[in-house]
Parts: C-alpha cells; structure tokens; sequence
C-alpha cells in the first residue's frame, strides 16, 4: 500500500517524494565516508556525452551531494534476446538510481529498443511524463499543466509477434491485473499527493475489448479505495482531440493509459507545452530502481558541435533529486534553468530559437544558481 507522494518544488512541476511510497520508494543511502550518494550515469548516443558534461558541470557549481557512476549499458545479443552488460546491471541494482542520456537501439542487428530493455531489466513499471508550460518562454499554448503516467512494461512493447505465413505478421499486445493494477494504483495516489481530483484512464475497450476492457476494470475496482478522486474514463481518439482543443481542461487531473497511448499522448503533451522534446524530463519508477531520462533522440547529426539543448536532461535530473529526497538541490537547479530559459534568445539553444550553445547555455545556468 503506498504512503503519500508529496510535490514540493517551487513551480509544482515534477515528481517530489518527500514522504515516499512504498512502492518505488528510494532507500539507498550516502556513502558515510563522504556523505555523497552514488548514482549509475548512462550517459547515452550522440549527443548525450555533451549534455550529460552539462550536468555535471551545474551538479558541481550548485554543489550537490552526488558521485557519478559511468554506466556503459552498450547491448548484448545473447539467446536471440538483447541483454545489459552485467557491470551495468550491477551499477544500476547497487545504487538504485541512475540519470540516463538518449539512447540510439542498433539498426539492423536483431537488437530490440535498449529504452524497452532497461524498463524490462529494472521492473520499471511506471512512466511519469509532467509537460507545463514554462513562463518566459511563448507557445501555441498557455498554462499547459498535463500529467500522463504510462504503463511501461507491456502492452504493444512486449515484443510478441510472429510470422503467421510469408506476408502476414501477428503482434500480440499483452496486458495483466498486476501490471494494471500497479500503475494504476500509482496513479490515485499521485493524483491524491499533487492535488488533483481527477484520474482519467484513457483506453480503447471498444475494440482491445478484453485488453483494454481489463485496464479499465482495474481501475473502476481500484476506484473503490480512493473515494476522494473522481474516476473517468475516456478513449484514445477523444483524448486526443479534447487535449489538443483545450489543454486546460486536463490541468486538475491525472491521465493513466497502457504503453503505447502513454507514449503517443505524452509527446503530444510536450509538443502543446513546450512544442520541444528538448524541454521534457521523464521519471521511469520501479519498485526499487529508478531511471530518470530525457525522452528525446540522440540527434547525431548536430553531435560534437556544441548545439545540444540539455535542458531535458537537467529537468530529469531535478525529478531524481527529488525522489532522493534532495529538494532543496532540485529546486535550486530547477529555478536557475527555467529563468535561463526565460531570459530570452541568448538564454535558449537552437531549438528553441535562441542563441545559445551547450556551453554559453551551462554557464548562464551557473551563473543563476
């Protein structure tokens, strides 16, 4: 059963745990002969080795109580099936939290999406995805506050398909009660810890009628423990239209939905927020592991010249801090990252239409805290 999840954070943007569930709950510990906690960096492809030294450039100037760990998670093909190398596995299992950088699946090799492999590996079972719009910085969009939480281990990611006969190919989508039950649990009291009264499980049960169909009585029996959060229930297709024609009206609710509408909608939410992946943290929560990422690609073709945007990766570092109960670090870092971005065009990178580079865009961070 979990405890409450409490959202501190001076914007009320990301993933807080101060009193933390017992279920992804964080229990690991600073090393007692410097009082630093120790976390497994993936510092991923392409540009990833470029704003991951972002990172730790601002880490070291707001002085945050962390030792990264290098975590080479390069993938195996062992069985027919794609591994972790083991040191990666025991990096990531000792420490039980690791910031992660994009991640490119090889082509070509058989291999399946290293993303899928890590959530496999780790029990990763819920993708927490906030996307708000970010003061200073003009969208399509106003006061966009959309919070989808994604089931991630199953669905149409499980990876079952076949070759029925030459030219037909069958995909099976797999749902279950416990992995149902575990992210939609998270979900009611997510909503419950944030303050919103609202979990809207988005499904289509009028075609996956046995697959969605169980998604949603899990969530109407669950509905039966938490009287104080109103259930909904609304289709992918509707979903869709409604969050595009009036954001606004999911900004007191928590969206719930298996894996590959979590994954279509929570793009679609950083687009309408931030019209940018660039901008978008992700927490993905295991019951005792933890990887937080930036959700975007690798980008290699702007590899090496110094115009990543590692604003995601430094929001997805804020969500960790929090879930290690170092709020005071994320809010700190949080406040100087979001007014750089605020500041105007010298403050943002390419992508955002601005000026900066990687580096003039560390500094400026530094510069805030």
């Amino acid at each position: 059963m979990f405890r409450n999840i409490i959202l501190r954070n001076t914007t009320r943007r990301f993933l807080s745990v101060k009193n933390q569930p017992s279920i992804g709950k964080f229990t690991g510990k600073p090393n007692p002969s410097t009082g630093k906690f120790t976390v497994s960096f993936i510092e991923g492809d392409g540009i990833g080795p470029e704003i991951s030294q972002s990172v730790k450039q601002i880490f070291d100037a707001a002085k945050v109580p962390i030792d990264w760990e290098p975590c080479d998670v390069s993938p195996l093909f062992i069985n027919g099936l794609t591994t972790i190398p083991e040191p990666a596995v025991q990096s990531i299992n000792k420490n039980l939290v690791a910031l992660k950088g994009p991640l490119a699946t090889p082509i070509g090799k058989g291999h399946r999406s290293l993303n899928l492999t890590l959530r496999k590996t780790f029990g990763l079972f819920a993708n927490v995805r906030p996307a708000k719009s970010i003061e200073g910085f003009k969208t399509i969009y106003d006061n966009v506050d959309l919070v989808i939480i994604r089931e991630n281990t199953e669905g149409e990611y499980s990876g079952i398909e076949h070759v029925v006969t030459p030219g037909v190919v069958q995909s099976i989508k797999l749902i279950t009660r416990d992995a149902s039950e575990r992210v939609i649990r998270y979900a009611y009291e997510y909503a419950r810890a944030i303050g919103r009264p609202r979990v809207i499980v988005v499904h289509k049960s009028t075609i996956q009628r046995l697959a969605d169909g169980l998604f949603v009585d899990v969530a109407k029996e669950l509905s039966q423990e938490y009287p104080d959060i109103q259930l909904e229930t609304e289709l992918i297709d509707n979903t869709v239209l409604n969050v595009v024609s009036n954001p606004s009206s999911y900004s007191n609710a928590v969206s719930v939905c298996p894996n590959l509408y979590g994954d279509i909608l929570s793009d679609l939410n950083s687009g309408l927020s931030a019209g940018s992946l660039g901008l978008t943290p992700s927490a993905n929560i295991g019951h005792e592991v933890s990887i937080f990422e930036a959700v975007h690609g690798s980008a290699p073709d702007i590899a090496g010249q110094n115009k990543a945007n590692p604003t995601a990766l430094l929001l997805s570092s804020v969500m960790m801090l929090n879930h290690m109960g170092l709020n005071n670090h994320a809010d700190k870092i949080e406040k100087a990252v979001l007014s750089t971005i605020a500041s105007g065009p010298e403050g943002r990178t390419g992508d955002l239409a601005g000026k900066a580079t990687t580096s003039s865009f560390t500094d400026a961070v530094i510069g805030r805290l």
